[in-house]
């Protein structure tokens, strides 16, 4: 549970999904204008565009909300006095379950090897914030 509790940030699905329907309507707009002066199938324009705003604006825009995610999460539990240090065991064995990813420009979350050295870096920052949680249970 105290694992658990480190992890990922609830709002963040909205967010992903008000930034998904953005890129769609400039895809199907790009599409159309891309079909009417190209003389090509729409469908074909907003297949093109949706791809390319995906790789270029939504895969980045996803990990560094993933990454806000976690560190909030993070945050989280090291107030609610979780040791925010299990953010980063339940990662580690994550990646030894996981097995190989794809290249993490290609992917809609950070690789292993980035999330477990901000998680490092970011547990360590909150560290504080869990001692003083302790203290006062």
């Amino acid at each position: 549970m105290r694992e658990l509790a480190s992890n990922h940030y609830p709002n963040r699905e909205l967010e992903k999904a008000r930034q998904a329907a953005g890129v769609s309507a400039a895809a199907a707009i790009g599409g159309a204008l891309l079909g009417a002066y190209f003389g090509i199938d729409s469908g074909i324009g907003r297949s093109v565009l949706g791809g390319v705003g995906e790789l270029a604006f939504m895969r980045p825009n996803s990990r560094e909300m993933e990454q806000e995610a976690d560190r909030v999460g993070v945050e989280l539990a090291a107030r609610a006095a979780y040791d925010p240090q299990a953010a980063i065991t339940l990662w580690e064995k994550m990646e030894r379950a996981g097995g190989a990813q794809a290249p993490q420009w290609l992917s809609t979350h950070p690789s292993h090897a980035s999330r477990l050295a901000d998680l490092r870096v970011y547990a360590a920052r909150v560290q504080p914030l869990y001692a003083a949680a302790r203290k006062s249970r």
